[in-house]
């Protein structure tokens, strides 16, 4: 692990700011991490470690001449999962069909870290088009597990959250549609937040099911993920489902009091399925809360249980509208030496889409067919509604709500891989979140006995992600979680 490995985001500003460290010495040291063990880990698709370079010692020529503009991420080296567009870099979305599709434009959340003086370090892998629990999904290869080689990273973010636990990179943006920023944050040690639906812009996300799908950021520590979010959060003209609410500054409302907070311990989230070493750790979690000052109600969620079949009519359902564009006429692959456009469209399809994707195309299609629109979607779209009234009767409760991230510790590579049934489980505390909109975030509590990390979720009310930091920073000073050595 390079000096900067595991430093946090603030504290490698400061080095920058006092001029302690150049710019580039910083971007060199992350590059240097990344040669030395992704060959290994295979967290990123493309590196750009040459234009990384000119932009790290342009800025330190403008701070040498007082020239800098000094933005939030200055000289900041970050990762961007593969599904977000950078401007003339390749965006794949770990899919055949977009293997060499270079996008004229760039994310507004790109744009956003630009603007903040963040330097792109390259794109990483995830489940194809964000489609996965585990990044074996990917039509590239399958990104591993920091913590142990043999083990999934989590997905589909799973490249991002790979990257900043082995100290690739400080800081990572995912994406989340039902728990790929959490989950993956959960199994790799690292904090991971899926924001309120609106609270960051989607333009330029390369879109799963549009419902559900929100950018959020990877860090080492929820300051970290506080920064990110304070860059990329805000109104966008180009996404009509951004909201128009101001962006506070959750960096400085971080160190606030959490006495006196009702956090709510739904019991659906406790009982079969759920590892006993996550139980454990989480138990002695969340009474650290008390010794914070919180108090603690046990609540009810009642439509948990069917929450798993909602997500998978209503994502592939999104899925299978969103992807009917790559058919090979626009961008993307195209299927050579056909005949007619029919079997021109069939045969792109069927060599471009992986297995998954192919699977969730299916399934959506169906859901959304004459004679089962009724039957699967609409009902699919009631109980959404259900579930949202779940969490709007407890938050006139309680002010939190906390419990796992993930039902199991991280699996090994090929595990589930032939039981998509049991792989889309590992997915059964995230979904909910997402189905209702309101912001998640993800904390390392522990360590297994097999030396995996063990994540616990915190969820809170709409846009209520500067309370959320406030809570999850707190907890994360009070469990002061000891990092075993990286085996890598």
């Amino acid at each position: 692990m390079t000096e900067f490995g595991q430093m946090p985001i603030k504290q490698l500003r400061e080095l920058i700011q006092r001029r302690d460290a150049s710019v580039t010495e910083i971007t060199q040291s992350f590059l240097s991490r990344i040669r030395q063990c992704d060959d290994k880990i295979k967290a990123f698709l493309t590196v750009e470690e040459e234009p990384a370079l000119a932009q790290a010692a342009r800025l330190d020529r403008q701070l040498a001449s007082g020239e800098s503009k000094n933005g939030l991420l200055s000289g900041i080296p970050l990762a961007i999962k593969d599904n977000i567009v950078t401007q003339g870099v390749r965006t794949t979305c770990a899919s055949r069909i977009l293997e060499n599709y270079i996008p004229p434009y760039d994310a507004t959340v790109v744009s956003r870290l630009k603007e903040s003086g963040a330097i792109l370090l390259g794109k990483t892998n995830c489940d194809e088009f964000a489609m996965g629990s585990s990044t074996e999904n990917s039509a590239f290869f399958a990104t591993r597990n920091p913590w142990d080689l043999e083990r999934v990273p989590g997905g589909s973010s799973g490249g991002s959250a790979a990257a900043v636990a082995a100290g690739e990179a400080p800081g990572a943006l995912g994406s989340d549609t039902g728990g790929s920023i959490r989950q993956p944050a959960a199994f790799c040690g690292t904090v991971g937040l899926k924001p309120t639906y609106g609270r960051v812009s989607r333009y330029g996300l390369v879109a799963f099911a549009s419902s559900l799908d929100q950018i959020g950021p990877v860090g080492n520590s929820v300051s970290d993920v506080a920064l990110l979010l304070q860059a990329i959060a805000g109104s966008d003209p180009q996404d009509s489902t951004s909201a128009a609410r101001p962006v506070e500054d959750y960096l400085s409302e971080i160190d606030q009091e959490v006495k006196g907070l009702k956090i709510g311990v739904p019991k659906e989230w406790f009982g079969s399925g759920l590892d006993g070493q996550i139980e454990q750790s989480l138990q002695a979690a969340i009474k650290k809360l008390e010794g914070l000052g919180c108090s603690l109600l046990e609540v009810s969620m009642p439509q948990t249980e069917y929450a798993i079949s909602t997500y998978y009519i209503i994502a592939p359902a999104e899925a299978s509208s969103n992807l009917a564009r790559y058919d090979g006429v626009r961008y993307g692959h195209r299927s050579a030496d056909q005949k007619d456009l029919d079997s021109m469209f069939k045969s792109t399809r069927s060599e471009g889409f992986g297995e998954e994707v192919k699977r969730r195309i299916m399934i959506g299609t169906y859901v959304l067919s004459a004679g089962y629109y009724d039957a699967y979607f609409i009902k699919a779209s009631k109980v959404r509604t259900l579930l949202r009234n779940d969490y709007l009767e407890a938050f006139k409760k309680v002010d939190f709500l906390v419990g796992p991230t993930t039902p199991s510790l991280p699996f090994k590579i090929g595990e589930k891989k032939k039981d998509p049934l049991e792989m889309y489980l590992m997915d059964v505390y995230t979904v909910t979140a997402n189905l209702a909109g309101i912001p998640g975030l993800s904390l390392p509590c522990g360590f297994s006995q097999e030396g995996l990390p063990i994540g616990l979720q915190i969820q809170a009310p709409y846009f209520q992600e500067a309370r959320l930091l406030n809570l999850a920073h707190a907890l994360e000073q009070e469990l002061n979680v000891k990092r075993p050595k990286l085996p890598i």
